[in-house]
């Protein structure tokens, strides 16, 4: 497959991220192994080199998370090497260590998917009162300086937190976080396209749009049987209503609802990167071939078709988490 996927700079970190990237959660360990490497080779081949893995459980989990061990397996049989690649690590602050930090997080981390570091890390929710954000900024500066992360982000922290996080780096002369992993789609849409995050955007400050399709519900005849995603606003039910409206759109358009969701948040103009999951050859040939589909119909008409999508709209509040 011929390299189509488009890569741009993240600020000032060095890395350059294509418009689209990958996650693990719940993939590997659902999929034939032969069909996962074949799929993380045309991905790599069409310019998707940007890979989100993480430990999604602890050691108790039942059954056990394994879904980053399968990837170190399957880049080697894909015959993919590391400087091939872009690793994207999730970093939980559950497990923030005050007096060591997130370094043996994040070499735990690094341990099972066989790499010596990571291009991104990325902070998980903030969910507890007991951190200083200073703290979490110097430990990721020593992430940096040691060579075991080249940048870093947040997932789905609100604008105020954020903020604080830039003028805490700016203080301390060292990296301040690069982009926030947001919860985007033509249903969820309060917090990217809101006010506090338009002041981040205008400051360079990036997004990477993830959860754009909840969890699969918006493609699928039926909610899907594993674990999906946080639902802020309690409006799954209503994104369910409509699904049919989107399918219905999308076949207007020539395209697969799959293909509608991903172009969707390719619309937003400081969304560098969309992440997307695919356990099939043919969603990942559809994640590719939304990048067509905002060539030929265009972002502005394709946000004014799902706009009565929008379920979130006066029911989260856009300043975020």
């Amino acid at each position: 497959m011929t390299a189509t996927v488009p890569h741009q700079a993240l600020g000032d970190t060095a890395l350059s991220l294509p418009l689209l990237s990958m996650g693990s959660w719940h993939i590997y360990d659902r999929m034939d192994f032969g069909l996962a490497v074949r799929m993380i080779r045309q991905a790599i081949d069409a310019g998707i080199n940007m890979f989100d893995v993480g430990v999604y459980g602890t050691p108790d989990t039942q059954p056990p998370p394994l879904t980053d061990i399968l990837f170190s397996a399957i880049v080697r049989a894909a015959g993919v090497q590391r400087n091939d690649y872009l690793l994207s690590e999730k970093l939980w602050l559950e497990g923030f260590d005050p007096d060591k930090g997130f370094r043996p997080q994040l070499e735990n981390a690094l341990f099972r998917v066989g790499s010596d570091h990571a291009d991104l890390v990325v902070l998980g929710d903030l969910r507890r009162d007991d951190l200083q954000l200073r703290d979490l900024v110097l430990s990721l500066a020593e992430l940096k300086k040691a060579g075991l992360i080249r940048a870093w982000g947040v997932n789905n922290w609100s604008a105020t937190n954020i903020a604080a996080l830039i003028d805490i780096a700016r203080a301390e002369s060292v990296d301040a976080p690069a982009m926030a992993q947001l919860k985007y789609s033509v249903s969820r849409r309060s917090i990217p396209d809101g006010a506090p995050f338009a002041k981040l955007f205008a400051q360079g400050f990036k997004m990477q749009g993830s959860d754009v399709m909840e969890g699969g519900v918006l493609v699928k005849p039926t909610p899907p049987e594993r674990e999906v995603g946080r639902d802020p606003g309690n409006i799954r039910e209503k994104i369910i209503a409509s699904v049919p409206a989107l399918a219905k759109i999308a076949a207007d358009f020539g395209a697969t609802p799959a293909q509608l969701c991903i172009a969707f948040t390719l619309t937003h103009k400081h969304n560098i990167n969309t992440l997307f999951g695919a356990t099939k050859l043919t969603q990942l040939e559809q994640a590719i071939a939304a990048i067509e589909l905002v060539e030929r119909i265009g972002a502005e008409t394709i946000r004014a078709a799902v706009e009565p999508l929008w379920a979130d709209r006066d029911v989260v509040n856009p300043e975020g988490p």
